[in-house]
């Protein structure tokens, strides 16, 4: 993994707005409808050279794919893994999400009346037979359209996002929950070597350990934390073995765009994300809730060779942040873990979800990458 070792590097989370006709092509087959493979193929593969191109030109040093091909970063894997169903019906809510429903009930109807214009909602997927991983195809095909891409391009490095080994929803088939869990490890593990593999860099991506340890009156703050730090030993089961400089963790505070009055201090998860055996660590800044936690980093130390992404641009507001507001938060930040140990990143994916109306509008999202491009640049004339 690439460091900023003479000057700032940008990056982002990963995920990024489909074209419109591959939108459609994609509700068919969610849908279980008839649609034609081989054009979807291509749909994907054009639009993935589409947006390396642009993340390019705008400026960023690490792309993604931006996960063109998935319908969302989770429930893409119900095609990857063996034993699962996709059931009807939204997964699970996580506890601050209830709390936040309870104060604003309003706010939050109209709030998901945009889910509507997703191809497909995200399911609960249901364990009914033994785990095991049957990617092998599809990953090879990210790889290649990622491959392809970058070709045609200049950039220092490139990732492809693949979902932690929790979130999956209901176990009907193994009889204890950490069978479970390392079933789904042991299955995903072949999609991250797939990666590593490949030359390519491996994202990680988390918001389960924030959830766990999120607002919810029916645990402590003492059995959050022994349950998060479970999860983080099944995160590094996982990726074990793979060289942590090959992986990215990125964790965050999920798709809730309302009030969140409810977030758990970064303070409370810091020390956990930086037990995931990875060598940078990706996490939401430009969200308000949570601008004013670069104080933590006066007295929790960074471990050696270790990389921050912080994200200076915002997934949930289609304002375009101002370039000098990213560059003295870039100069903040390697004031505090040293400038080589930086990476200017996002707080999360434009458009998690395959959607007619992502987070952030696709025009604004090219702006915004701009922006961080133009700040990176001011802050490194002020760091070297």
């Amino acid at each position: 993994m690439k460091r900023s070792t003479d000057r700032i590097l940008t990056t982002h989370v990963g995920s990024l707005a489909r074209p419109k006709e591959l939108l459609e092509t994609m509700r068919e087959k969610e849908h279980g409808r008839p649609y034609d493979r081989g054009a979807f193929d291509g749909q994907v593969r054009a639009a993935v050279a589409d947006v390396v191109r642009k993340q390019a030109d705008a400026g960023l040093d690490v792309v993604s794919d931006g996960e063109q091909g998935k319908v969302n970063f989770i429930t893409y894997v119900v095609e990857r893994l063996t034993g699962f169903d996709a059931e009807p019906g939204e997964s699970r809510m996580a506890p601050s999400w209830k709390l936040e429903l309870e104060m604003f009930p309003d706010y939050y109807r109209e709030y998901f009346k945009k889910y509507s214009a997703a191809v497909a909602p995200i399911r609960s997927m249901i364990c009914r037979g033994p785990v095991t991983y049957r990617g092998q195809e599809a990953v090879q095909r990210d790889i290649a359209n990622l491959r392809a891409a970058l070709a045609e391009v200049q950039v220092e490095e490139a990732f492809i996002p693949a979902t932690s080994p929790r979130g999956f929803g209901g176990n009907e088939y193994y009889p204890a929950e950490d069978e479970f869990m390392c079933a789904v490890a042991d299955a995903l593990r072949e999609e991250y070597r797939a990666i590593v593999d490949a030359g390519l860099i491996l994202q990680v991506d988390d918001p389960w350990l924030i959830e766990i340890m999120s607002d919810d009156p029916a645990t402590t703050v003492e059995e959050r934390r022994k349950e998060a730090a479970k999860h983080v030993e099944l995160v590094n089961y996982a990726i074990r073995d793979i060289p942590a400089e090959k992986i990215r963790f990125h964790t965050c505070y999920g798709l809730n765009h309302g009030p969140r009055l409810h977030d758990v201090p970064l303070a409370d998860v810091a020390d956990l994300m930086l037990a995931v055996n990875a060598g940078a660590y990706s996490f939401e800044v430009a969200n308000p809730r949570h601008q004013h936690e670069w104080r933590i980093w006066e007295n929790l130390e960074l471990p050696d060779g270790k990389i921050l992404i912080p994200g200076f641009l915002s997934h949930a507001t289609n304002f375009v942040e101002h370039p000098q507001l990213i560059a003295d938060g870039i100069v903040t930040y390697a004031g505090l873990v040293g400038r080589e140990n930086l990476i200017a990143g996002a707080d999360c994916g434009f458009s998690s979800r395959a959607t007619f109306a992502p987070e952030v509008d696709p025009r604004v999202g090219w702006a915004k990458f701009q922006a961080l491009s133009e700040g990176a640049k001011l802050a490194t004339e002020q760091l070297w």
